[in-house]
């Protein structure tokens, strides 16, 4: 019989700057390498390595980061860049308003209340496949980026070469019609998840060029010695010219 998965990799956290062990009971990586200091997975870390890359200097920067997890990148942005800012969509509240019992602003990625050219770095962690419009979307954080502001993010890309599918759409009316059968992932607000609406492939990165007139690329990390090693770990770089 064989005995529970159990992996350890010593290295470099990018978001804690220290070296740690990362460890994982769980062969799905991408979820379960967690660094023991901030608790973030691969993407995340892979996330941080690009901006690094990017945008050395994002101290500097107006950030804003739509429905963060509360870990890693998260965290450090709220604690070190003066002008970082996040939002989450309440379905019940005006947007641009503050929820009165969680203290966090409400936004909709399909319609910003940030004026135009505001923000140097747009993150979003895993959100663009619970958006119904995501046309609508990267249209509107490419009109927020400021000339030389990049859309800095990742989406797992489940199907890779094949084309990106719809899993769910929305009426005019709010109804939901579920094209495929329902997934949710985990949602940071709501303990009923998040429902998944797109299969993205690698043609995303079409997409987001011809929607939001962004220039897109992918970066793959694989560098097991800083805990980036996974599935679905790709991060995408959108900059406005």
């Amino acid at each position: 019989m064989s005995g529970k998965f159990s992996f350890d990799q010593p290295g470099f956290c990018d978001i804690c700057e220290a070296r740690v062990v990362f460890h994982s009971d769980f062969s799905w990586l991408r979820d379960h390498l967690h660094c023991p200091s901030c608790q973030s997975v691969p993407r995340e870390r892979a996330l941080m390595r690009v901006i690094d890359l990017y945008m050395p200097d994002y101290l500097k920067k107006v950030i804003h980061e739509s429905s963060p997890g509360g870990r890693g990148i998260s965290i450090k942005f709220g604690h070190n860049c003066p002008n970082y800012s996040y939002s989450h969509f309440f379905p019940d509240i005006p947007l641009g308003s503050v929820h009165r019992e969680r203290g966090e602003r409400c936004e909709s990625l399909e319609t910003l209340t940030f004026e135009d050219n505001s923000i140097d770095l747009f993150i979003t962690q895993d959100v663009m496949e619970h958006v119904f419009d995501p046309a609508a979307a990267f249209r509107e954080i490419a009109r927020v980026l400021k000339p030389g502001g990049m859309h800095i993010l990742t989406v797992p890309l489940v199907n890779k070469c094949n084309p990106t599918e719809r899993r769910a759409e929305r009426y005019a009316d709010g109804t939901i019609n579920h094209v495929a059968e329902p997934s949710y992932h985990g949602n940071p607000i709501d303990n009923k998840g998040s429902l998944v609406t797109m299969d993205w492939g690698y043609d995303i990165l079409n997409f987001i060029r011809e929607t939001s007139g962004l220039s897109a690329h992918m970066i793959t990390i694989d560098e097991i010695e800083r805990g980036i090693r996974a599935e679905f770990i790709e991060v995408l770089v959108c900059l406005k010219t």
